[in-house]
C-alpha cells in the first residue's frame, strides 16, 4: 500500500468545497491549492476568503498550504482531488465542461504511480467513463498501470459553521483495493468523524448523487402538499406541527430549492437513466415541482393584491433574500431569481435586498444589483425569500413597518407569526 505520509496534495478548485478541504490537508501534509481565477488566488495569498467558509484564523493554521494558478507548480505533487463545479446547461443536462479542463490540466502533469481523486458530484460512472480516458489521451499514461484514480464525494454544507468538512463522515473508495485503502487512509488522517470505504467508483458516485435526490423529493412533497393545504383553506406549518408529533415524521418544510446541490444533483442522476433506457418518473416529477415553486409564489401574491385592489401593474415589492439559503453569500443556482423574472412579467418593480450578497456577483451572475438599505413603509409586498439572520433579528413589526398600511407579507421563510394581512407557504 502507498504510504500516505509521502503525499504531496494538490486540490484543483478552491470554491465553496475546495478551499475548506486544502486547508484541512494544509495542516498535515505540503498542499497545493490550484485555481485558474487569478483574483481567487491572490485574495487567498492575502488571507481572505470571501465565501466566508474559512476565516483568516483558519487560513493560517494551514502552514503547509500554498495557493497557486500557476500549471508547472502543480508538478510538486503526487496526489491530485478535483473539486469543480458539477452544474447543468439550459437544458437541465449535465455539464460536465469543468470536470473535463480539470481532467486536461492533470493530464499535462501526472506522473506514474499519482492517484487521482475526484470529489465533484457526478452520475454512477463518470468518473472512469468520461474523466480518466481524457487524463490517457494527454498525458499517455495507463490507467491503474500507471496512475490510479479514487472518488471521494463531498458533503459540503455552505454556511453550516457545525457540520464541517471534518466532522462530517466521508465515503471513500478507489480504483483497485490497494488505492481504496489509500484513500481511505488519506482522508480519514483528517476527517475526525471517520470514513466509508465503499466497494466500488461506481457505488461511491451513486451514494452521493442519491443523498440530494432523496431530500429534494422528500422537499417536492411537502412542496406538494402546501399547494393542496392552500387550496383547502387549510395553514400548511400547522399541518406540519401536528403530524411532527409522530416520532418517526420527517421535519421537511415547503420552499425554494437551489444551490449547487438539492436542486441540480437529481440530474444528473435522471441523465444517466436515461441513457441507459429507463424514464425516471418520480425523480423527475419531484423536480418539476420544485422548478415550479418560484412561479407560484408570484401567482399568489397576486392573487392577494388583487383581492385587496391593489395595483398589480407598477407595484412595488422588496424581496429579502437573493442568497439559495441563509446565512452565506451563495448565490449559485438561487430560485429567487424565478421570482424575480415572474414579478417582472407582471410589470411589477421589485427591488432585492440581501447583506450577505456582493452586489458586483449578483450584477455579474444574474443583472440584479440589491439595494444597500431598506426604507419602512414605501411597499406593496415584502417576500421573506431567505432566513438570514439579520432579517430574523427585525423581528414581526420591523418587518410589518416595511411595508404601506395596506402591504402584505409573504412569509416563506417561518419568520413571523402570520396574521389576517400576512400570507405563507
Amino acid at each position: 500500500m502507498k504510504n500516505i505520509a509521502d503525499s504531496q496534495i494538490a486540490v484543483i478548485g478552491l470554491g465553496y468545497v475546495g478551499l475548506p478541504l486544502a486547508v484541512e490537508f494544509g495542516k498535515h501534509y505540503p498542499t497545493i491549492g490550484f485555481d485558474i481565477n487569478k483574483a481567487r488566488i491572490n485574495e487567498l495569498n492575502q488571507g481572505q476568503d470571501h465565501t466566508l467558509e474559512v476565516s483568516a484564523d483558519e487560513l493560517k493554521l494551514a502552514d503547509k498550504l500554498q495557493y497557486s494558478c500557476e500549471l508547472d507548480t502543480l508538478r510538486q505533487a503526487n496526489v491530485f482531488i478535483v473539486t469543480v463545479p458539477t452544474p447543468i446547461d439550459k437544458h437541465r443536462q449535465p455539464d460536465l465542461t469543468p470536470l473535463i479542463k480539470a481532467s486536461e490540466t492533470l493530464g499535462k502533469v501526472l506522473k506514474a504511480g499519482d492517484v487521482v481523486i475526484y470529489e465533484s458530484t457526478v452520475y454512477p460512472g463518470a468518473t472512469e467513463e468520461d474523466c480518466i480516458p481524457v487524463i490517457e489521451r494527454i498525458s499517455g499514461l495507463t490507467y491503474n498501470v500507471d496512475f490510479f484514480a479514487g472518488y471521494s464525494p463531498e458533503r459540503i454544507n455552505p454556511g453550516d459553521k457545525e457540520h464541517r468538512v471534518t466532522t462530517i463522515k466521508k465515503v471513500t473508495s478507489g480504483s483497485t483495493p490497494e488505492i481504496a485503502d489509500f484513500v481511505d487512509a488519506l482522508y480519514g488522517s483528517i476527517i475526525t468523524a471517520g470514513t466509508y470505504k465503499a466497494s466500488s467508483i461506481r457505488v461511491a458516485e451513486a451514494a452521493k448523487v442519491i443523498e440530494n435526490t432523496q431530500r429534494d423529493l422528500n422537499i417536492a412533497l411537502i412542496n406538494e402538499l402546501a399547494v393542496i393545504f392552500n387550496k383547502l383553506g387549510i395553514d400548511t406549518e400547522e399541518v406540519l406541527l401536528a403530524a411532527g408529533t409522530k416520532w418517526n415524521f420527517l421535519p421537511f418544510r415547503p420552499g425554494l430549492v437551489g444551490g449547487h446541490c438539492i436542486g441540480v444533483d437529481p440530474y444528473y442522476l435522471t441523465h444517466k437513466a436515461q441513457a441507459i433506457g429507463y424514464n425516471p418518473e418520480v425523480i423527475l416529477a419531484g423536480r418539476r415541482i420544485n422548478d415550479s415553486m418560484g412561479r407560484y409564489v408570484v401567482s399568489e401574491l397576486v392573487k392577494v393584491m388583487i383581492k385587496r385592489k391593489i395595483q398589480v401593474s407598477g407595484a412595488k415589492v422588496l424581496m429579502m433574500g437573493l442568497t439559495f439559503k441563509e446565512n452565506c453569500p451563495d448565490i449559485r443556482n438561487t430560485k429567487v431569481v424565478d421570482m424575480l423574472a415572474e414579478l417582472n412579467e407582471y410589470g411589477v418593480h421589485a427591488d432585492v435586498f440581501d447583506p450577505w450578497v456582493d452586489a458586483d456577483e449578483a450584477q455579474h451572475e444574474y443583472g440584479i444589483t440589491p439595494i444597500s438599505s431598506v426604507e419602512t413603509g414605501v411597499y406593496d409586498a415584502v417576500i421573506l425569500a431567505v432566513g438570514h439572520q439579520q432579517f430574523r433579528q427585525m423581528g414581526p413589526e420591523g418587518l410589518r413597518a416595511l411595508c404601506k398600511p395596506n402591504g402584505i407579507i409573504y412569509d416563506l421563510k417561518y419568520l413571523i407569526d402570520i396574521n389576517s394581512s400576512d400570507i405563507r407557504l
